[in-house]
């Protein structure tokens, strides 16, 4: 189930399109249909003989979800159906897996539209229940599975994702000055990467930000977009006057991203609640010091590779920001850290390990 590629370029679909060159490039005796909303996506993976690719459409997610899937499953006879997003066809017939990227709904779900609580409450519940097995990105998020949707461990099968190698590269001296004019880039700044709405903490970061960064000309370089409820967070812009200070890139492109990374004064994601969160990784890998909350799925990924900080204390915030800013000796020691954190997580591991739960469910 395809369906979620029509989304923003953020980390979803990132991880979407990773897994799936892996799982395709493995040798395996399966056969594999993807299933697509949008017809653009047609050619993106198939071969027309190990890997099909249908494209149907409907006027609603649910729809899709629920009578269009239902409707492939009857023509094409699978034998598991297999969502990287969560959503499963309540009705279907076949084996189903999903994979959970994280339980923030319940565990703050004040940072949810009201229209996604109700999906919230009365779906996902569902879903976790139809599915034969889930698998969670992350130990926080098996663990939250359990205990919010009352599923049984053994049907939770956590399965870390993987980084890219392009991530780990050297980057020449004029790539970078490319990068640095063709985004307008800053000589010094922290980075944020994602998207922007409750969970990510961004007026926390904003009023950290504003006790280091500008009397230490050191920008702030936003790579990603904002999304929802988070008006009042923004207009901590004008209220701290931090306008001409905070830089708006948008999505950057994958292959100028690590230029993003290697020039940045350190990552800065303190999020009140993430399942697992991929830039954490691209960091470590671009040698980029880290400073992220010390809770949840960013103090498990991110290890001793990270200064970890209470994302609820603006302050606690403020002073790993300016540590990282001024401390050459822990600079060194977090990127020396996050060399070696990074190498237990692979893209290659992570199909392996995907396929695995699949093909026990089939068992």
């Amino acid at each position: 189930m395809l369906r979620h590629l029509n989304q923003h370029g953020g980390g979803v679909l990132y991880t979407t399109h990773s897994l799936l060159r892996r799982i395709l490039a493995m040798d395996l005796p399966h056969e594999f249909v993807l299933i697509y909303q949008n017809p653009r996506f047609l050619g993106t993976f198939g071969d027309g003989v190990r890997v099909r690719e249908i494209a149907i459409n409907a006027p609603h997610i649910f729809l899709w979800d629920q009578v269009v899937m239902r409707y492939a499953e009857r023509r094409e006879k699978f034998d598991i159906i297999y969502n990287p997003k969560y959503s499963l066809p309540l009705t279907a017939k076949c084996k189903t897996v999903f994979t959970s990227r994280g339980l923030d709904w319940y565990v703050m779900p004040w940072g949810s539209k009201w229209v996604d609580r109700m999906s919230h409450r009365y779906l996902i519940p569902r879903y976790a229940k139809k599915a034969d097995a889930i698998i969670a990105v992350s130990e926080t998020t098996r663990q939250h599975v359990i205990k919010y949707l009352g599923v049984a461990e053994e049907k939770v099968h956590t399965v870390y994702h993987g980084i890219e190698d392009a991530f780990a590269e050297p980057i020449p001296q004029e790539r970078l000055d490319e990068i640095k004019c063709n985004y307008g880039l800053p000589d010094r700044f922290f980075l944020y990467c994602g998207q922007i709405y409750p969970p990510k903490n961004f007026g926390r970061l904003l009023q950290a930000y504003a006790k280091v960064g500008p009397e230490q000309n050191i920008a702030l370089v936003v790579a990603g977009q904002h999304t929802w409820l988070c008006e009042k967070e923004l207009d901590l812009l004008d209220r701290l006057d931090l306008t001409r200070w905070v830089h708006w890139p948008g999505w950057i492109d994958r292959e100028a991203l690590p230029g993003f990374y290697a020039m940045a004064e350190a990552l800065v994601i303190p999020s009140l609640y993430e399942s697992f969160c991929n830039p954490l990784l691209e960091a470590m890998a671009c040698s980029c010091p880290i400073v992220t909350a010390n809770r949840y799925g960013t103090a498990e990924i991110a290890g001793n590779a990270a200064v970890l900080v209470d994302p609820e204390n603006i302050m606690s915030i403020a002073d790993g920001m300016s540590r990282v800013a001024n401390d050459e000796d822990l600079k060194k020691r977090l990127i020396k850290a996050g060399h070696e954190r990074v190498k237990n997580f692979s893209w290659d591991k992570c199909a392996r390990e995907t396929i695995q739960v699949l093909e026990n469910v089939l068992a």
